[in-house]
């Protein structure tokens, strides 16, 4: 019997990522409250996370709203932002560092592999790293797993790679 198998590991595409960088700085660009303001919005290290420039904690959040509105008419989700670093003020600007989330960490992993467990008990999930393998006899058996999946609201990104 053959068995079938996919990937899944949590990442953000960045091609994705480059086009909501690009719409957002043009969108400041050319907004009339940001004219005249420290407003922008420059790529953290390699490409791995987006870095606010603002007046203050107001435009921070202005230009947040613009990267989540800009990342849903993407189709990419908001929680491949970390959120959790603090809000750096000095020198009349208000800076904010927010990391891409990449990786499965090993709680998020457990997390995934005990639903699939408990819903579907014939497939089979094996942590691999910062992946999780799941495999089984059926196609429709993994495409029943996405679909659980997806239907599921964990706080991180799920994607899905090398199916098999």
């Amino acid at each position: 019997m053959a068995t079938f198998s996919f990937d899944i590991v949590s990442e953000y595409n960045k091609a994705e990522m480059n086009n909501v960088f690009s719409q957002v700085e043009r969108e400041i660009a050319t907004r009339f409250d940001f004219k005249g303001t420290p407003a922008a919005i420059e790529w953290l290290g390699e490409k791995k996370g987006f870095k606010l420039i603002g007046a203050g904690e107001w435009q921070l959040d202005s230009i947040m709203d613009i990267i989540r509105k800009k990342l849903v008419t993407r189709e990419q989700s908001s929680k491949s932002l970390d959120l959790t670093k603090p809000r750096v003020e000095s020198n009349l600007k208000t800076t904010w560092e927010i990391p891409f989330v990449e990786g499965l960490s090993q709680e998020n992993a457990k997390k995934i592999t005990k639903v699939i467990k408990d819903e579907a008990p014939k497939a089979k999930a094996q942590i691999q790293g910062e992946a999780v393998r799941v495999t089984s006899g059926s196609k429709d058996e993994l495409q029943g797993i996405m679909t659980l999946l997806n239907a599921q609201d964990f706080d991180f990104v799920l994607s899905y790679i090398n199916y098999r």
